[in-house]
């Protein structure tokens, strides 16, 4: 029975889908006016291995992704960048694109962008004015009536006075309350803008996933997800709106997914420690980034820093080093490994308990290529098999090997060469030089392996 923490009941509990054998799962994506960091990376890979295991797993799902591209940042980047909103989105979406599927993400089944429902949600602010839970402000703004929403801050368990500790009444005098939020927002000179019952503007960032969401999976769905950052006040006030419209339930499940800190520290372009997924990119094969993200359990924070990245690469060179050379069987019989991992995945997507099994599982097949090489090749399966539920070990191992660290010194043709040399000199038994050759390809970060079969190598 697969179990799922809750984030609105605080608890881990068992998954019962609304429709037996469906899932239906929304989750917010980004405001597409820059390229992904990877706090957007660690979101984006947490819930496609969660999508995987739910098909794994036999359920049928409609994984929803949305993309926001009408936002304040979004009009100020391209303000800045002398171009139209529409020419910065549509960069931004093709570059999340080729991220995406570099770190091995499968896309969702929809990924609907906020400016193809803007009717959509001009009728949800309609019918949030008409039930008396929206209002038009005096500057012409149309707001939500926080206050009217009985159940405002369950997702966080907060009451409403509760979370306005503190905060200034005259902040914005066109509210009525210190805690409503925009719906729709009045044109401003030079911006994008849509034609309302309330005249021309733009709709508030909270109304865009609301209106989207039920749009695509209904009034009442299964999981609502998305990053840490969000469960407040995003999400809360997703509930509030949505429900408020259609007095059904919105999510019966909300999965967030934990923070990624630099070096401990949160990350921040002010503290000059924010990395974008291209930059890490440019250092380290995709795997390497993907093994690190999958390594903790989704709802953990990650620490990244070049000691984990490097972590990661170690440790995911021992899974490849399993499968290097290694035929496979062609057909997945699933051992007692299989039923530990797919354990550990419905034990709220466990995946450090299920890279674990991983490694016990290339424990067990490297014993077995010198004492039974057909088990072994049942078990390099079954290894491949588990893996590929993760995103993981989808490379040629020797590629990988050699490539688990971008170089920017020796190409594989020059170490190949090197490799070619040595090989001479140890049949002219010339080890002086064939010992150089080992330490000078060793200085640049190339370590040889010497086995029955010849020489092979990885990038230190």
């Amino acid at each position: 029975m697969l179990k799922i923490y809750n984030t609105l009941t605080g608890k881990k509990e068992e998954f019962h889908p609304i429709v037996p054998g469906k899932v239906g799962m929304y989750v917010c994506g980004n405001t597409v006016y820059d390229y992904c960091h990877i706090g957007h990376a660690r979101a984006m890979i947490s819930f496609d291995l969660i999508s995987r295991h739910f098909r794994h797993i036999g359920y049928d799902l409609n994984y929803v992704r949305n993309i926001t591209d009408v936002e304040d940042k979004i009009i100020k980047r391209a303000a800045e960048n002398n171009e139209t909103t529409e020419s910065l989105t549509q960069r931004m979406i093709a570059a999340q694109i080729e991220d995406e599927l570099k770190l091995g993400n499968k896309m969702p089944d929809r990924e609907p962008k906020a400016t193809e429902f803007m009717q959509e949600m001009i009728d949800l602010i309609q019918t949030l004015i008409d039930k008396g839970f929206a209002y038009q402000g005096s500057t012409g703004d149309v707001y939500y009536r926080a206050s009217a929403f009985k159940e405002y801050g369950k997702l966080n368990n907060r009451k409403l006075e509760d979370m306005l500790a503190g905060a200034r009444i005259d902040v914005e005098m066109a509210k009525e309350h210190p805690a409503d939020f925009v719906l729709w927002k009045m044109v401003k000179e030079g911006e994008v803008h849509w034609a309302s019952p309330w005249g021309a503007g733009r709709p508030g960032w909270h109304i865009e996933c609301s209106a989207m969401a039920t749009s695509c999976l209904g009034a009442h769905f299964d999981i609502h997800g998305g990053g840490p950052d969000l469960k407040f006040p995003h999400h809360e006030n997703e509930i509030a709106q949505a429900e408020a419209a259609t007095g059904e339930k919105y999510a019966n499940v909300w999965m967030h997914c934990g923070p990624v800190r630099v070096n401990n520290e949160k990350m921040s372009k002010s503290l000059g420690n924010f990395f974008t997924v291209r930059e890490v990119l440019e250092k380290y094969n995709p795997e390497v980034i993907r093994f690190l993200m999958v390594s903790s359990q989704y709802r953990s924070a990650i620490d990244y820093s070049e000691s984990s990245l490097l972590e990661a690469k170690v440790k995911l060179e021992r899974l490849y080093n399993a499968l290097k050379e290694q035929s496979l069987s062609d057909h997945y019989v699933q051992s007692d490994f299989s039923v530990r991992f797919n354990d550990a995945m419905n034990d709220d997507f466990n995946t450090p308990v299920a890279i674990a099994v991983l490694f016990d599982l290339a424990r067990e097949l490297n014993k077995a290529k010198t004492s039974s090489p057909r088990e072994a090749e049942v078990l390099a399966k079954e290894l491949s098999v588990l893996s590929e539920l993760l995103g993981l070990l989808q490379q040629d191992p020797e590629y990988f090997l050699q490539n688990s660290v971008i170089a920017e010194g020796l190409s594989a043709e020059q170490i190949e060469a090197f490799i070619v040399e040595r090989k001479q000199a140890r049949k002219d038994k010339n080890f002086v030089r064939s010992d150089e050759i080992r330490d000078e390809l060793a200085a640049q970060g190339v370590e040889l392996l010497d086995s029955r079969e010849g020489t092979s190598w990885t990038r230190r």
